[in-house]
């Protein structure tokens, strides 16, 4: 008996409204889904399509917001976008779709769905990416160890790592000498913003250091919509989107990672200042 045949019959000797409830049987549903993630983190789905996926690899897995929904993470290109799964009590609805059962969900993925979103990107899903994956049981023998005389303490060991939110879409941007607006394709990636020609361009007409941003706001002085600001000591950006949604998508995102930019360097600067005061 095949994979699909075992969780067709575990999905019809159950009632439909506890396919996706928190229970031990359910649980043990969700585990024959091999690209079903279970509690995986945004940040560690971002991080693991970015590095091992592919364009058009996805992943299922438990929603960061919402108990008991669940979010589709999926790559494209060098980003990784995020889609709500509505689990209703009956149904899934995913996209425009809604599926009377577990099973009419994952054969709507086998046919390779085509995801558009409304930055303009086109995604085909044709990569799950499993939960399980072989590793080599290899190690590095350790030749070398000694402890560096820093002045450094338990204190001093703050983890951090770059914000890992991505966004990609076509934004119509105002030039800098000449008040003229072009279509660009912008691509948000850790703390970089680049905008190319158009979405095939190999090489950026720019890249935006977001360390050096000191505002993201929503613009109302330009005889245009749906438009807002990035505020750089050099220079202000202005943008525009196709819609307010998309507008606001943008924002949110640009603020939320300078939010994370401050937080580190406000580590740092906690870091500086308790080591001075231990020297002092």
């Amino acid at each position: 008996m095949g994979r699909a045949e075992l969780l067709e019959r575990k999905m019809s000797a159950q009632d439909p409204s506890d396919l996706w409830s928190r229970s031990d049987g359910d649980a043990e549903l969700l585990q024959d889904l091999g690209w079903y993630h279970g509690n995986l983190t945004r940040h560690a789905a971002e991080a693991l399509l970015l590095s091992n996926g592919q364009d058009g690899s996805y992943l299922l897995r438990d929603s960061s917001e919402h108990t008991g929904q669940y979010s589709l993470s999926v790559r494209a290109k060098d980003s990784v976008k995020h889609f709500h799964v509505e689990y209703t009590g009956y149904s899934f609805k995913f996209g425009f779709n809604e599926y009377s059962s577990l099973k009419d969900f994952i054969k709507h993925f086998a046919n390779q769905p085509l995801v558009g979103s409304e930055t303009g990107t086109l995604i085909v899903l044709k990569h799950p990416y499993p939960r399980k994956v072989e590793e080599p049981s290899i190690y590095e023998s350790v030749r070398v160890h000694t402890a560096m005389q820093t002045g450094r303490t338990e204190s001093d060991l703050v983890p951090t790592a770059p914000s890992l939110g991505t966004k990609e879409g076509y934004l119509t941007k105002q030039g800098g000498l000449v008040k003229t607006w072009k279509t660009r394709w912008f691509t948000l990636h850790r703390n970089e913003l680049k905008y190319f020609k158009d979405q095939m361009s190999p090489e950026p007409i720019r890249i935006l250091d977001l360390t050096e941003c000191s505002a993201v706001q929503f613009d109302y002085s330009q005889e245009r919509v749906n438009c807002f600001c990035l505020v750089f000591p050099f220079r202000t950006f202005y943008l525009c989107a196709k819609t307010g949604v998309e507008a606001d998508e943008w924002i949110k995102i640009l603020r939320w990672k300078m939010s994370q930019i401050r937080k580190q360097l406000d580590q740092g600067e906690g870091t500086i200042r308790s080591r001075s005061f231990i020297f002092k």
